[in-house]
């Protein structure tokens, strides 16, 4: 039998990502900031104590979602805007939870290291690359480069793991692996729970409770399916937000929120039932218009408003062009 090759072990990514960097680097971790993004870069910020000179992380984008920023303010963590923080004297630059491709700003920066669990692009060439499409979160991913490493995570951060690899697999109801059960269940004993909990109890705060109100006042249900039209919107994580929210209802097996966000019909679509997919379905309803995909029980269409003239006569029929596409799905 031949031994395992030590880039594919853990201790071997582990001892492959600490030749990269030496102690007079200056690195910069650039995250699309969600628990998962969060929870990684603390993650590499820590792996990285006492082997480089100092250790940067910034965020590409707003956080705007109660429950992220429940997570920053409640586990006391600052991730500032790139373009915010002083990044004069960085030597190296790190990307955890994407890749350059998927932000045109960032498609011309010299990253040493990526760690990520999205589709890998052909011809991303960095020194150092981890990228474990299978994964359903990279906590679970940095949770082993921890036990690689021989050092046991603060309660601080296997906190944030822990929520990463909750949030990111969605409990467990999207694609993983026995490596997220098992860094879940390293993570376990470490974890303050009533922060989590905190966390995950913070959907309505003073930000979005004009939403919960209004959603409250147009929910009507089609069969087993709550739906809500919210009319234009200034952000479109409220709709993300709201779906989650009323498909805690005892007679929803199904919840679709709309609304416009910009020049576009957003549709996010949630389902708790056993026999129909959520992305599917996206697709059937919607896909012919814009674009329109997601997993079995999320999913999401985007619909430009141009191409929506053939099929409702001003934006005031949207929301009943929308029930009808429920009705007759």
């Amino acid at each position: 039998m031949n031994p395992p090759n030590q880039s594919t072990t853990h201790k071997g990514r582990y001892k492959s990502l600490l030749e990269i960097v030496s102690t007079d680097d200056v690195i910069c971790i650039l995250i699309v900031a969600d628990p998962d993004a969060i929870a990684s870069a603390l993650a590499l910020k820590r792996l990285f104590w006492r082997k480089v000179k100092k250790t940067l992380i910034c965020r590409v984008n707003a956080i705007k979602r109660s429950d992220n920023l429940a997570m920053i303010r409640d586990l006391k963590i600052t991730v500032p805007y790139l373009t915010r923080a002083d990044t004069s004297k960085v030597t190296r630059w790190a990307m955890v939870d994407s890749q350059p491709h998927h932000h045109k700003s960032l498609r011309n920066t010299d990253f040493s290291i990526i760690i990520d669990h999205h589709s890998p692009d052909p011809s991303l060439k960095v020194p150092f690359k981890d990228i474990r499409e299978e994964y359903g979160a990279v906590s679970s991913m940095m949770t082993e480069y921890f036990k690689a490493a021989g050092v046991a995570p603060s309660i601080k951060l296997a906190t944030a793991l822990f929520y990463g690899i909750k949030t990111d697999t969605d409990n467990f109801t999207r694609t993983s692996t026995y490596a997220d059960v098992e860094a879940f269940r390293y993570l376990y004993p470490r974890v303050n729970i009533n922060i989590i909990k905190k966390i995950e109890s913070s959907e309505i705060n003073k930000r979005n409770l004009a939403a919960f109100r209004k959603a409250f006042e147009e929910l009507e249900f089609i069969g087993d399916t709550a739906y809500i039209h919210m009319g234009v919107v200034k952000d479109a994580d409220a709709l993300v937000i709201l779906a989650d929210f009323f498909l805690k209802m005892a007679e929803a097996t199904w919840c679709i929120v709309s609304g416009i966000y910009g020049k576009k019909l957003i549709i996010i679509l949630r389902n708790a039932g056993f026999r129909l997919n959520a992305g599917k379905v996206a697709k059937q309803l919607f896909g012919k218009l814009g674009s329109a995909g997601g997993h079995k029980g999320a999913a999401r269409a985007e619909i430009p408003i141009s191409a929506l003239t053939d099929e409702t006569e001003n934006l005031s029929k949207i929301s009943e062009y929308v029930a009808d596409k429920i009705k007759n799905r």
